[in-house]
């Protein structure tokens, strides 16, 4: 199966690199039917291109390289208040649109961030939700509301982020699960994944992610392609991202060319 007695090894790599550029993209299996190789001999063509630096492998196949979205180093994040007013209308979209991922019915995490708090602003007629969250404003917004059974996290009070977080904060995470979990962060890359800029969050952030059948990250397009100073998770740990039109679609792309959902608003 892997005789190709017309293409030597170099010319059956030129024609799939053509092939990703038309395509955007290209699967294993494509690559075996249409130069008739075996499963082995395609993931070694793309293995050596990917080292070539001519594309970016991803699961199952390959994508076409995107240079454009190489990361830039995220600048110091503000305090929450502060924040408040920075992409507002993005942020409101944002929001209104992860709301509508939740059905009545369901346990659903809320991190803390100023999207975070659109996404519980758009969920106060809702009814029977369970809200587990770690955001003093997210607590705040929905206790009270009829339909909605308010879970808090104890923990360190982080005063810029009106945020709890620390080992008291992990142990609770341990006790729950949910549905979902719409998580904020402060940087995304394509090969570093989730990172944010404050050491001390990582680990409460990390046992967030875990405790959702589903993770649903929001965040506007000033995160994308940035890289922050400490890692929280490889994008693997993602299933959906809400972002705005002002994301770079060549980074939108590559997240759905990874398996990511992409909904951009």
């Amino acid at each position: 199966m892997d005789s190709a007695p017309n293409l030597s090894n170099i010319e059956r790599q030129r024609k799939i690199l053509a092939e990703i550029e038309t395509r955007q993209r290209i699967s294993v299996g494509h690559i075996c039917e249409l130069y008739h190789v075996s499963e082995a001999t395609a993931r070694r063509d793309l293995e050596q291109m990917a080292a070539q630096g001519k594309i970016q492998r991803v699961h199952g196949g390959a994508i076409v390289n995107q240079p454009v979205v190489a990361a830039r180093s995220a600048p110091p994040e503000l305090p929450l208040i502060d924040r408040s007013m920075e992409q507002r209308d993005e942020k409101q979209r944002i929001g209104a649109a992860a709301a509508g991922m939740i059905r009545d019915g369901e346990s659903v995490f809320i991190s803390s961030g100023t999207t975070a708090v659109e996404v519980a602003r758009n969920l106060k007629d809702r009814r029977n939700l369970t809200i587990i969250t770690n955001s003093l404003q997210v607590i705040n917004l929905l206790a009270g509301e009829p339909g909605i059974s308010l879970v808090s996290l104890g923990g360190i009070y982080r005063s810029t982020e009106q945020s709890f977080i620390g080992h008291i904060s992990e142990q609770a995470l341990a006790e729950v699960r949910a549905d979902k979990v719409i998580f904020g962060i402060r940087s995304i890359d394509l090969e570093q994944g989730l990172t944010n800029d404050y050491l001390s969050e990582t680990r409460t952030d990390r046992a967030i992610l875990k405790i959702g059948r589903e993770v649903i990250v929001i965040a506007d397009h000033t995160k994308l392609g940035r890289l922050s100073t400490a890692f929280v998770a490889p994008l693997s740990a993602v299933q959906r991202l809400v972002t705005d039109r002002l994301a770079p679609p060549e980074f939108v792309q590559a997240l759905e060319g990874l398996g990511i959902q992409v909904l951009v608003v």
